[in-house]
């Protein structure tokens, strides 16, 4: 079974989404990142108390480099995905950006 990343890692992944979704999207809350082997599951935390699944991030021993999945309502799952950049894997906030695109961009106030 795949490995998570070190806590450090998790933690600054975790502050990186934050910063990037209150400056892009300020009406979520906050964005919420749990690990599970070796994948960050991303989602946004909502007013209300609701949580909205977003993407799915694989570590790939590099920081600033994680694999994209994009959440798919339709059938509760992750399918590998390309992002804008036309690669399968990238930054963190440019996975956040393009699955943010989909699926927060209709909920501004």
């Amino acid at each position: 079974m795949p490995k998570n990343p070190p806590e450090s890692m998790q933690h600054h992944l975790r502050q990186r989404l934050n910063r990037h979704a209150r400056e892009r999207w300020p009406h979520v809350d906050a964005i919420a990142v749990r690990f599970r082997a070796g994948f960050a599951y991303v989602a946004a935390e909502l007013p209300g108390g609701q949580s909205l699944p977003l993407c799915r991030l694989r570590f790939t021993g590099v920081l600033h480099t994680w694999g994209f999945a994009l959440y798919l309502a339709s059938s509760d799952s992750y399918r590998h995905n390309f992002l804008p950049s036309g690669l399968p894997a990238g930054s963190p906030e440019e996975a956040l950006d393009c699955a943010g695109g989909l699926y927060l961009s209709g909920l501004a106030i």
